[in-house]
């Protein structure tokens, strides 16, 4: 809920700060190889080259037997498959087979009784494995997910206690100058107060340390780190941030928000292979989820540099519509308008990141009236209104598309303010995007579609958030709130993603939820704000259709539409035949990108 990018990525931010987090990929994950580049014009990825998208040990395991290599000038034929889109009228639409351009792109989609190509290239038979679109993750941190499979991973410990042995372990077998990390979550501990540098301290010795909230909107440091930094009890708060004192005004080490920079501007930025290895990581991760495209919130100027590597190097796979962290990213980029598409249509920086607040847990979401926990504060504003709206204004005079974290109800007015009067001078297809549009006051809901602003939105974050959620607003506030029903009632544009790595990028736990309303426990039983359950075909639209519409790239994909790219994945099962735990459970057989397989389980 939240907003960023793993802590090193996110040293220079802008007014907001701070970076994204954590998931536990690493224990629940195997390195996924990466592949060789698929020459443009073919249809699928040969013997050979399948056998480099396997790590050493799994070469030695029997793969499935790839289609032949084909003419750049044929087409190819997946056949008997029992297929799923969304169609130009927003309605779920069937086919058993689907034909593959010498483009890579799509060039039919075949029913039964329909021919099929007599002699076709390569033919797959599907063995009427579900086949559905490749998913789209409207809103997530592509090095945030990588660095946090890379580093200490806290995001499954359920107590301090747990966290403190993992911390030692990692400490003990990493000898690097800082440690780095996050995950923790002083609501799942159930620890009814923030942790401290105290709770850190004997377990890392002299070295400093830097662990940032499941949110990333907070980090804690260890009393090295503030040394380091030269934080005092005289250090103030930066605009857009707090430093939590004890009751001798002494630092705690919970930094919030903008406060976080005072830390991590001590600490090494990660080397150029460091970043490398941290995006060809989260690659790996979201090919073998299903995700074959996602928006990347907050994409720093290092960040750009590490994915031109990669492409540059035949390496990117994964389509990448990057927002860049502030005005000044972006211009830097992109120079006076969005880049074109790059690598085939697998990079462009269309827009820009800005934020208006922090995140609900750590209580720095911006609220029109106080925290029902904590009646000494309404959260963090970031900007005044003028400055929000001068950098919204300087965004879109160069026809970048404006995207800006908003969680709070307060936040969420600001940027609905703000859009209406800029929607003033600024016509046209603009697609304002907000970004979370978390808590809003009943009477602004209405107000979202006035100018086609697009929500984006996260279903796990209303399960994940269930019980914090009421105990920091009360129940008469949440009416606004994680209002996924109400936006597709009010005709808002909606688009779903997971926030990776504060969420797992799954896609497939995020229908479910938005469908039940319930976590993988069932809790709430009945659903959280159970009025907001939407359908399955409308959760699959929105990791589909609606995340293409949000990154203005509905032209291409989110949709197997003749013309689109290839982009597809085959299931261990019908997600549209299954209940909302086997649904949960669905597992990703094959990913294909382009009309190319990159990546098959093992």
């Amino acid at each position: 809920m939240r907003m960023s990018a793993f802590l090193p990525s996110r040293v220079r931010e802008g007014p907001g700060v701070g970076s994204s987090t954590m998931g536990a990929w690493q224990n629940r994950r195997s390195g996924l190889p990466t592949p060789t580049p698929a020459a443009r014009g073919r249809g699928l990825i040969a013997l050979a080259a399948l056998a480099l998208l396997v790590t050493p040990a799994e070469a030695r395991r029997k793969d499935p037997p790839p289609p032949p290599e084909i003419p750049v000038t044929a087409e190819g034929l997946i056949d008997d498959i029992n297929g799923y889109t969304i169609d130009g009228q927003g309605q779920l639409a069937h086919f058993s087979g689907l034909l593959i351009g010498k483009d890579g792109r799509v060039a039919k989609l075949l029913h039964d009784g329909d021919a099929r190509p007599e002699r076709p290239a390569y033919r797959l038979d599907g063995q009427h494995r579900t086949l559905l679109p490749g998913l789209i993750d409207a809103h997530g941190h592509v090095s945030g997910l990588g660095f946090q499979a890379l580093s200490l991973d806290l995001t499954a410990t359920n107590s301090l206690e747990d966290a403190q042995h993992k911390l030692q372990r990692y400490a003990a077998e990493h000898e690097t100058p800082w440690i780095r990390g996050g995950g923790w979550n002083q609501e799942k501990w159930k620890l009814g107060r923030f942790p401290t540098a105290a709770d850190l301290d004997p377990f890392t010795g002299d070295r400093p340390a830097i662990l940032e909230r499941v949110d990333g909107h907070a980090i804690l440091a260890n009393s090295a780190a503030m040394k380091a930094a030269g934080i005092t009890a005289r250090t103030p708060d930066p605009a857009g941030g707090r430093i939590e004192h004890d009751a001798k005004g002494n630092p705690t080490g919970l930094f919030v928000d903008s406060a976080r920079r005072l830390v991590e501007k001590a600490a090494p930025a990660p080397l150029p292979r460091e970043r490398d290895a941290a995006m060809a990581k989260a690659q790996e991760i979201l090919i073998t989820d299903g995700v074959t495209a996602t928006c990347d919130m907050g994409t720093s100027v290092e960040d750009w540099e590490s994915l031109r590597r990669l492409g540059d190097g035949g390496r990117l796979r994964v389509r990448i519509t990057s927002y860049g962290l502030g005005v000044d990213t972006t211009l830097i980029v992109a120079g006076s308008q969005p880049t074109a598409w790059l690598y085939d249509g697998r990079l462009r920086m269309v827009g820009v990141k800005l934020f208006a607040d922090g995140a609900l847990g750590s209580r720095g979401a911006w609220l029109k009236q106080p925290y029902s926990d904590m009646p000494s504060t309404h959260g963090l504003q970031f900007m005044d209104d003028a400055k929000l709206k001068n950098l919204m204004s300087r965004a879109a005079m160069d026809g970048f598309q404006v995207a800006v974290h908003a969680i709070g109800d307060a936040a969420n007015a600001q940027v609905l303010n703000a859009i209406e009067e800029l929607a003033q001078t600024y016509t046209g297809d603009r697609r304002w995007r907000i970004e979370h549009a978390q808590i809003i006051a009943a009477e602004d809901l209405p107000r979202m579609a006035k100018y086609g602003t697009v929500a984006s939105m996260q279903p796990t974050h209303a399960t994940s958030d269930h019980a914090m959620a009421v105990k920091r607003l009360g129940p008469e506030r949440l009416k606004g709130a994680y209002a996924e029903k109400t936006m597709l009632d009010e005709h808002v544009p909606l688009a779903f993603g997971s926030d990776y790595p504060v969420e797992d990028p799954n896609p497939f736990p995020g229908m479910a939820d938005a469908v039940t309303r319930e976590d993988e426990a069932g809790d709430p039983p009945g659903g959280f704000l159970p009025e907001q359950k939407i359908t399955l075909t409308q959760a699959f639209a929105a990791f589909t259709t609606g995340g293409a519409y949000a990154a203005k790239a509905e032209d291409r994909i989110g949709s197997l539409t003749p013309g689109h790219y290839a982009d597809f994945i085959l299931l261990d099962r019908d997600p549209f035949q299954v209940d909302s735990k086997s649904l949960r459970d669905t597992k990703v057989l094959e990913t294909w990108i382009g009309g190319a397989r990159v990546w098959v389980r093992k």
